[in-house]
């Protein structure tokens, strides 16, 4: 039985993208490299790593755990951004790399005063307000910084004869992997702090504008170097 030209081209054409897909393996030492580059980058104390610090100490555990996965989240829509190209519209417009910056300097400072105002944020009983996991994602998506990073880190380490997007995409899943097991460390171990804070108001207290004030001194870093970048 012969078949419709115009199914057997697409047939073609669809395996033709899956082998194309298939056919984008990693040179081991590349991705070791990689994995290398991206631990050591995960690992250096940053804006990531104090918020969800500030979020497991100020709201328990569980806010500091949904904090880290949301930020981990974030780094997936990087990525994506990154294969769709839409990154590199914060390197070449001015404006939307100001416009991003600033919306999310500015939900750092809200976040941190909503911080310091908050009543009961260190007490037993006390839990964090809002939603820990969409506003970790916020807070990462509207960091301009972040996606310029990924658009010029992921590369590096890309074939350009296999599939880029795909292999962009694996990349970018390692680094969210590999965040979400160091930050999730991080909330875990620095929860704990927080029952030691619950006998003492005075202190908790005094930590409550300190986590505050340290989540508003990152909404002016952010402002401050994308204006200067």
């Amino acid at each position: 039985m012969s078949g419709d030209p115009l199914q057997l081209s697409s047939v073609d054409a669809a395996l033709g993208a899956l082998e194309a897909a298939s056919a984008a393996p990693f040179d081991p030492r590349l991705l070791g490299l990689y994995l290398l580059a991206a631990g050591a980058m995960i690992l250096s104390p940053g804006p990531d790593t104090i918020y969800v610090l500030t979020r497991s100490v100020g709201d328990g555990r569980v806010a500091g755990v949904a904090s880290a996965a949301g930020i981990s989240a974030g780094v997936l829509v990087h990525t994506l951004a990154a294969a769709l190209g839409l990154s590199a519209l914060f390197r070449t417009s001015e404006f939307a790399f100001g416009l991003v910056t600033a919306v999310g300097a500015a939900y750092l400072v809200y976040l941190g005063v909503r911080t310091i105002r908050e009543e009961a944020l260190l007490l037993e009983g006390g839990g964090a307000s809002g939603a820990p996991f969409r506003e970790a994602v916020v807070v990462n998506v509207l960091n301009p910084q972040v996606a310029v990073f990924f658009l010029a880190f992921l590369p590096q380490f890309v074939d350009a004869a296999g599939h880029v997007p795909i292999q962009l995409s694996v990349l970018g899943g390692l680094y969210a992997l590999l965040t979400m097991a160091y930050l999730g460390g991080v909330a875990l171990g620095s929860s704990a702090v927080r029952h030691l804070l619950a006998a003492r108001p005075a202190v908790a207290r005094a930590v409550q504008w300190l986590a505050g004030a340290v989540l508003i001194a990152l909404g002016g870093r952010l402002l401050v170097s994308g204006l200067a970048g």
